[in-house]
């Protein structure tokens, strides 16, 4: 039985690791795993019910304490092989097992790669994180959040900042290098720096992090490491524990574990596992903390799904009665261990980053921290809360509104819903500002918003669809002519850093464009002088009819030619007195248009000329 990272990314030789795991790449990998269950079949964790117990129990079945967890009351003996059938029939033993190995699970067949069009971290935004208001994001200094993993890379830049606190349960010190690369990762989701101007943002604002690491540089840890690092995180000063690990079964010494940390007033948040496409076996720790058959309902923490860019539940992620809610956990992007092997973590340039190693990773071991981090937000901005009610709050202001289903449980993390929650507010939504002016046929158009980075313009004309006149721009203005006769409706969509888009109200542009009638007549008609009269009358009676230039147009047979203009009175009538050659003429009156009038022809006015 194992305990597995719950991330996928390319990291195919990393399946060698997983022991008793359904996995296995090659003869080697097999090898490897049979010899790591040899070394710990001479391992036995006891339960135990008192320091006389365990003495007696360590005595008559031959066997050295090597290990022991004081507060869960457990402890891992090297026994001879004949001691299990001792040990089990001892009084004050409550139980012993073989330890449960940890290890991680990966599926190389979900490969990182950029978020097309988006921002690198598009997690962020998708969350709503860009939305708490910064007051609360450093309050959550207060809050510590303990990531128990593969240990961390404190000199990475998003962690180097937050200058986080370390111990190692393996090795006892504070020494936790990260050889695997999966605690770094999930620690900068968790609680990476928000105000460095470098890398990533971590979910959990200000807040402080505790990196514990419980496993070997391979990546295993047992049951017991686990429970030590739970014991380890509570009596140091966590109020949340993230553990984005999980296998298909669980021990009386991770129940122990979870116990003690549930009686101390933590929130405990887990991945709830990689299997949606291979059985989706329900997953533990998580499968604790949501209990199997709950729909959502009660709990003593929070079991993450994770989900795509789409907001639905990624492929891989497992599903059923004991999701809590879910995450963005697909092709998301966090920090990279400097001391991971780069071929297992692909590294991904990101442009303005001055330092730190980069990378895109899909696994509910990514959605989890998330939720981690996002809870300590929640505790920050009302502190008064229990870890029962974190976990409530930060369920009900997810997508799914108060209904639960068992792919995303309450629906997706809304970070910002539950901080205003909390506080009993609303959500502070970024508006998007869009004005103008028109002068003719022309507009011109100015927009804004805050901490945007990129802007589209868009137009319906008529309303028809929209179409994009300017594309991802950082300009903040445009001019455009438009066509007489129709209305316009502009709208701006702005883009912050971290890929939350918001769109302007429409600013609406109409052109009104009023019929003319045109009435060409001859008043008199004498071989000196000619008298015409031209009326002019829109159809709209509001326009002016009065200074409007008419034109006259005479016919010679083959086309028309302009030979005379005037102007209209307020009226609306425009004469022209001619000195005309004797002859036959053809005339008519043109009006060539206005920004709120179309264009006009009279009718043809025939007569002779003696």
């Amino acid at each position: 039985m194992t305990r597995a990272f719950q991330n996928f990314s390319r990291l195919a030789v990393l399946a060698a690791i997983a022991c008793t795991v359904t996995l296995a790449l090659g003869g080697t990998a097999n090898a490897s795993s049979r010899s790591r269950q040899a070394a710990a079949g001479s391992l036995t964790v006891v339960g135990y019910s008192s320091e006389g117990a365990l003495r007696r129990a360590v005595a008559q079945s031959g066997s050295r304490v090597v290990r022991r967890i004081r507060p869960l009351q457990v402890a891992v003996l090297r026994t001879p092989p004949a001691a299990a059938r001792v040990l089990d029939g001892l009084n004050g033993i409550r139980y012993s097992e073989r330890p449960v190995l940890r290890s991680e699970l990966v599926d190389p067949a979900v490969a990182p790669a950029p978020v097309v069009g988006g921002a690198y971290e598009w997690q962020y935004a998708a969350a709503r994180e860009n939305l708490v208001p910064a007051s609360v994001a450093h309050a959550a200094s207060a809050i510590t959040v303990a990531v128990i993993d593969t240990g961390a890379d404190v000199s990475a830049p998003d962690l180097a900042a937050k200058t986080p606190a370390t111990w190692s349960v393996r090795g006892n010190s504070s020494d936790v290098t990260d050889y695997y690369g999966h605690g770094t990762f999930v620690s900068s989701l968790a609680a990476g720096s928000t105000t460095n101007a470098e890398g990533v943002a971590g979910f959990g604002g200000d807040a402080k992090l505790l990196a514990v690491q419980a496993s070997a540089p391979d990546g295993t840890f047992t049951d017991v490491d686990e429970s030590a690092a739970i014991v380890y995180a509570v009596d140091h000063g966590a109020k949340i524990i993230n553990m984005s690990f999980g296998g298909p079964a669980t021990s009386p010494a991770e129940q122990s574990a979870i116990a003690y940390a549930a009686a101390h007033g933590l929130l405990l948040v887990a991945a709830a596992g990689n299997s949606g496409q291979s059985g989706n076996q329900p997953s533990y720790p998580a499968a604790l903390l949501q209990p199997l058959g709950s729909n959502g309902q009660g709990g003593i923490g929070l079991a993450v799904a994770a989900s795509n860019l789409s907001r639905g539940r990624a492929s891989f992620s497992n599903y059923g009665s004991y999701i809590s809610l879910a995450a963005p956990g697909e092709n998301v992007f966090g920090a990279l261990s400097s001391s991971a092997d780069p071929s297992y973590w692909p590294r991904q340039s990101l442009p303005g980053s001055a330092a730190g190693i980069y990378g895109y990773g899909s696994g509910t071991s990514f959605s989890s921290p998330e939720v981690a981090g996002a809870a300590a937000l929640v505790w920050a901005a009302n502190p008064g809360l229990r870890a029962a009610d974190v976990a409530e709050l930060l369920e009900q202001s997810a997508s799914g509104r108060g209904g639960w289903n068992q792919d995303t449980g309450f629906g997706n993390l809304d970070a910002a819903a539950a901080v205003a929650r909390a506080q009993g507010t609303a959500v502070a939504v970024p508006t998007v500002n869009l004005g103008g002016t028109r002068s003719g046929l022309r507009v011109s158009l100015s927009w804004g918003s805050p901490g945007a980075v990129s802007y589209r313009l868009s137009v319906s004309r008529d309303g028809g669809s929209p179409q994009i006149l300017l594309g991802s721009t950082p300009a903040t203005s445009a001019s455009y002519k438009l066509d007489p006769g129709h209305s316009y409706a502009f709208t701006v969509a702005a883009t912050d850093t971290y890929g939350l888009t918001v769109t302007s109200a429409p600013y609406a542009v109409t052109l009104p464009y009023s019929t003319v009638k045109l009435d060409l007549r001859a008043l008199s008609v004498r071989s000196k002088q000619t008298r015409l009269s031209g009326l002019f009358a829109p159809a709209t009676k509001s326009v002016s009819r009065g200074g409007r230039k008419l034109v006259l147009e005479s016919f010679d047979g083959h086309a028309w030619h302009r030979f005379a203009v005037a102007s209209t009175s307020s009226a609306g009538v425009a004469t022209w007195t001619l000195t005309l050659r004797p002859g036959n003429y053809r005339i008519r009156t043109r009006f060539a248009g206005a920004d709120d009038l179309a264009p006009a022809t009279s009718r043809a006015v025939i007569f002779r000329v003696r």
